[in-house]
């Protein structure tokens, strides 16, 4: 009975320690993908709040269970080896390609990074996981400052150009461009009321460039009209 008893308790302990432990990693990485996916949230990002906390939180659970289900003789990372491939094939649906344009790289590699947290969680290295969540947030905020203060990310913008001439129209455009060493992204020209045309086209730079390339486009007296449609982020 006491052999029994005592095998009881060590049972019981162990049984505690693992579920404490257990919990205790789950629990941080679900905060630390939190913190990042919070950031992207309030951003209105693709992947935001609950997206990069599920990725964290799935991540340490794989690696939790990876060593938890090891045999003898077989390698403990094999299960957790697995995460990168899947997290690379969420990474990659979460890029966009439109028109020759591409968006989503920022919000691919956030994934990935806050997948390697997630692992790091469950594998109990909680100072270096909270330490790349830190790293990341400032990044995400001090770096997107930078970008604008020194007008160093690029854009696509839409414009919308009205004429009655579309010979002199796209001549008139593609000097502005020329001049601004600019090139049209995608172009599409149609007809539009009162017997003029109407064409649209995407073009991608800094947003001194863009406001320069407005600015000229609606001083040029071959254009009737110019409309900027759309701005897109190209992350």
């Amino acid at each position: 009975m006491e052999e029994t008893h005592r095998l009881r308790e060590i049972f019981e302990m162990d049984l505690a320690r693992f579920i404490s432990e257990t919990t205790l990693r789950l629990v941080v990485a679900a905060v630390l993908g939190g913190l990042i996916g919070l950031d992207r949230e309030l951003k209105q990002k693709p992947a935001g709040l609950r997206t990069n906390m599920f990725i964290c939180f799935g991540c340490a659970m794989f690696t939790v269970l990876s060593f938890r289900f090891v045999g003898d003789g077989q390698d403990p990372t094999r299960i957790a080896a697995n995460i990168i491939p899947g997290i690379g094939f969420i990474g990659a649906g979460s890029i966009l390609h439109s028109r020759g344009s591409v968006s989503g790289l920022t919000t691919a590699a956030t994934i990935f990074v806050v997948a390697s947290i997630g692992m790091a969680v469950g594998g109990g290295e909680y100072l270096t996981a909270t330490f790349a969540t830190l790293v990341i947030i400032a990044a995400l905020n001090l770096l997107g400052w930078v970008e604008t203060r020194f007008n160093l990310k690029s854009s696509t913008m839409g414009y919308a150009i009205s004429g009655r001439d579309p010979e002199k129209m796209i001549s008139a455009i593609n000097l502005v461009l020329k001049d601004l060493e600019l090139q049209m992204g995608s172009v599409n020209l149609g007809s539009g009321t009162e017997g003029k045309h109407r064409l649209h086209f995407t073009v991608t730079a800094r947003a001194k460039l863009q406001e320069e390339l407005l600015h000229q486009l609606q001083r040029d007296q071959q254009l009737d009209r110019v409309e900027v449609m759309r701005s897109a982020d190209g992350e």
